[in-house]
This record gives structure tokens, C-alpha cells and sequence, in this order.
């Protein structure tokens, strides 16, 4: 089942399910949204409710799970799920390129663009290469896992990329499973109850430049290369400095929202922020499918 969560060990389907958190394994095998096609509900009237179901063919009816992923609890309760899996790689190395944020924009547009297939690819600000100890400079992580030969030759195939641009180039061939943890534990603030960390999202190819300018405030961080989608994490920072960061992701594009900090920040600050035009509709759905807002009221995005 290729999900990451940001927390495995206290994680469970249906929280995964209803906060739509995949991780680095997306860059293969998409969100949660992509992997599930089947959901027991249970309705706010205490009635039961099937969508989807056991097979990937069976697409009758309304897409109700793409609905329920992402939705934080507000319009049902997730009872059961039906999710898509895949074969378990045979084997898994990870590449590391590090160097200057032109050398790693450009490696990770020639990545996306060619005939690898990662299952993991995340561009690094400095400071978490630098805190997993994995060199100097903006970095690009990605993870092949297939067949022997075929994660050995996609290997040296990113490894050629790198040094012809000039960055310095490694292959993890042990065990690379404890790096990816560490990696996803550095920038989700685990245990560490004065940070907090922040989902963002940016146009894929102003990831560097985002994570380049934003480096003084959110040192810590990762963007998941093909997607833009990533995760800030940095000291508790006053509610101006933090709108000055969504104001700076949204004018590329894209979005932040704040996924742990403490109560204060909230009460300050708008975690989900602008969402455009969609509150209305959302307001809608919400209205159908619990009329007396029962389900985590005032929980989601304009207190729904």
C-alpha cells in the first residue's frame, strides 16, 4: 500500500483517507485520492452508505471517495476503505544530488522529463541536506524501486545527470528505508512542540526558487518534485511573518496551510487560507450531507 503519512505511527486509513496525506511516494503512485476506490460511510443520521468498490472497473454512481479524501471528517465518518495496491519493489536504491539551486532545478526538470520512474523525488532546501548529513547546497532525493537491473540502470542513468550538470552525486545502496523516515521526521516537526509545520503548494517548477528564497524563515522543508506539493517546518513565527510566507507561495501559484502549531497561532492566523471561489459549493456539500453540522463542526476551511 504506497502511502507515507507524515505521522506512521499513530496514522490510521481513515484519518489518511480524510486529511488526504500521501507523502514522497506520490511522485509514482499518486494521492490518496488516485489510490482509493471504495468507501463505507457512515452518514450524520447514523445511515450507512457504499461508493466504489473492490475492483478498479466498478465506476457507477457518484465519486464519493474522491469527496471524502481530503474532506477532515466533516461530511461522513470513514468506516471502511478499498484501497488500490502494488507489487513490493524487489529493491530500492535512493540518489542524492546536492549543489547549487540552478544545477538542482535544472536536474529535477531533466528527471521529470525523461524516462526514470522514480517512485520518490523531493527537492531540499539546504539546511535539511544539510541535517541529514548528506552534503552542502540545495538537494534532490529520489528513489528507485523495481526489478535489480532496473533500479541499477535508472540509477546511474540520474547519477550521469548529475555530475554532466556538476553537482556532486551518491548512491545509497544499503538500506534506504531509515533515510526517507528521517527525512519525513526532520520536516513534520515530530516531537517538537515549539515548531510547526505547514503544508504548501507551488508550481513545480519554482520549487528551488521558493524553497531558495523562504530559506531564512523556513529553513526546514522538502517539495515533492513532479507535484509542487511539500511540507515548511520552522520555529513558531509571529502571525504577520507566516502570512508573508502563504502571500509568497501563492504568488507562485500556490497555497499554505498549517498542519500543527500551537493553539495561539490559530487563533491568530487562518490555517487553510484562500480558497477562491470554492466555499460556496463546499458550504453546499456540507449542508446535504450533514445538515446539522454535526460531524467536526467549525473544523475546516471557512468553519464548516
Amino acid at each position: 500500500m504506497p502511502i507515507d503519512p507524515a505521522f506512521p505511527e499513530s496514522a490510521t486509513l481513515g484519518g489518511i483517507v480524510a486529511t488526504a496525506d500521501s507523502g514522497s511516494l506520490r511522485q509514482r503512485y499518486g494521492g490518496v485520492r488516485d489510490l482509493l476506490i471504495g468507501v463505507d460511510l457512515v452518514r450524520s443520521d447514523g445511515q450507512r452508505a457504499k461508493a466504489g468498490g473492490r475492483v478498479v472497473k466498478n465506476v457507477a454512481g457518484y465519486d464519493l471517495m474522491k469527496l471524502m479524501t481530503g474532506s477532515w471528517g466533516t461530511l461522513a465518518a470513514i468506516a471502511q476503505v478499498t484501497l488500490r495496491i502494488y507489487p513490493i519493489a524487489q529493491t530500492s536504491q535512493t540518489v542524492i544530488l546536492t549543489g547549487s539551486a540552478e544545477g538542482i532545478a535544472q536536474a529535477a526538470q531533466t528527471l521529470i522529463g525523461s524516462s526514470l520512474t522514480p517512485i520518490a523525488a523531493d527537492l531540499l532546501p539546504p539546511a535539511t541536506v544539510a541535517a541529514l548529513n548528506l552534503g552542502d547546497g540545495f538537494g534532490l532525493m529520489a528513489r528507485f524501486g523495481s526489478i535489480e537491473i532496473s533500479v541499477r540502470e535508472q540509477v546511474n542513468s540520474l547519477l550521469k545527470v548529475g555530475a554532466a550538470i556538476g553537482l556532486d552525486a551518491q548512491a545509497i545502496e544499503a538500506d534506504d528505508t531509515t533515510l526517507w523516515r528521517a527525512l519525513r521526521e526532520r520536516v513534520t516537526a515530530s516531537g517538537q512542540d515549539s515548531a510547526i509545520a505547514c503544508k504548501i503548494g507551488v508550481l513545480p517548477a519554482r520549487a528551488v526558487a521558493l524553497l531558495d528564497d523562504l530559506r531564512s524563515i523556513a529553513p526546514l522543508g522538502l517539495v515533492h518534485a513532479s507535484s509542487g506539493l511539500g511540507l515548511l517546518q520552522f520555529a513558531e513565527p509571529a502571525a504577520a511573518e507566516l502570512g508573508k510566507v502563504r502571500s509568497r507561495c501563492e504568488a507562485d501559484g500556490g497555497f499554505l496551510t498549517v498542519l500543527s502549531g500551537s493553539i495561539a497561532l490559530k487563533q491568530q492566523f487562518d490555517i487553510w487560507g484562500n480558497i477562491g471561489n470554492a466555499l460556496p459549493l463546499m458550504q453546499t456539500l456540507k449542508h446535504q450531507f450533514d445538515p446539522h453540522s454535526l460531524l467536526n463542526p467549525g473544523r475546516f476551511v471557512g468553519g464548516i
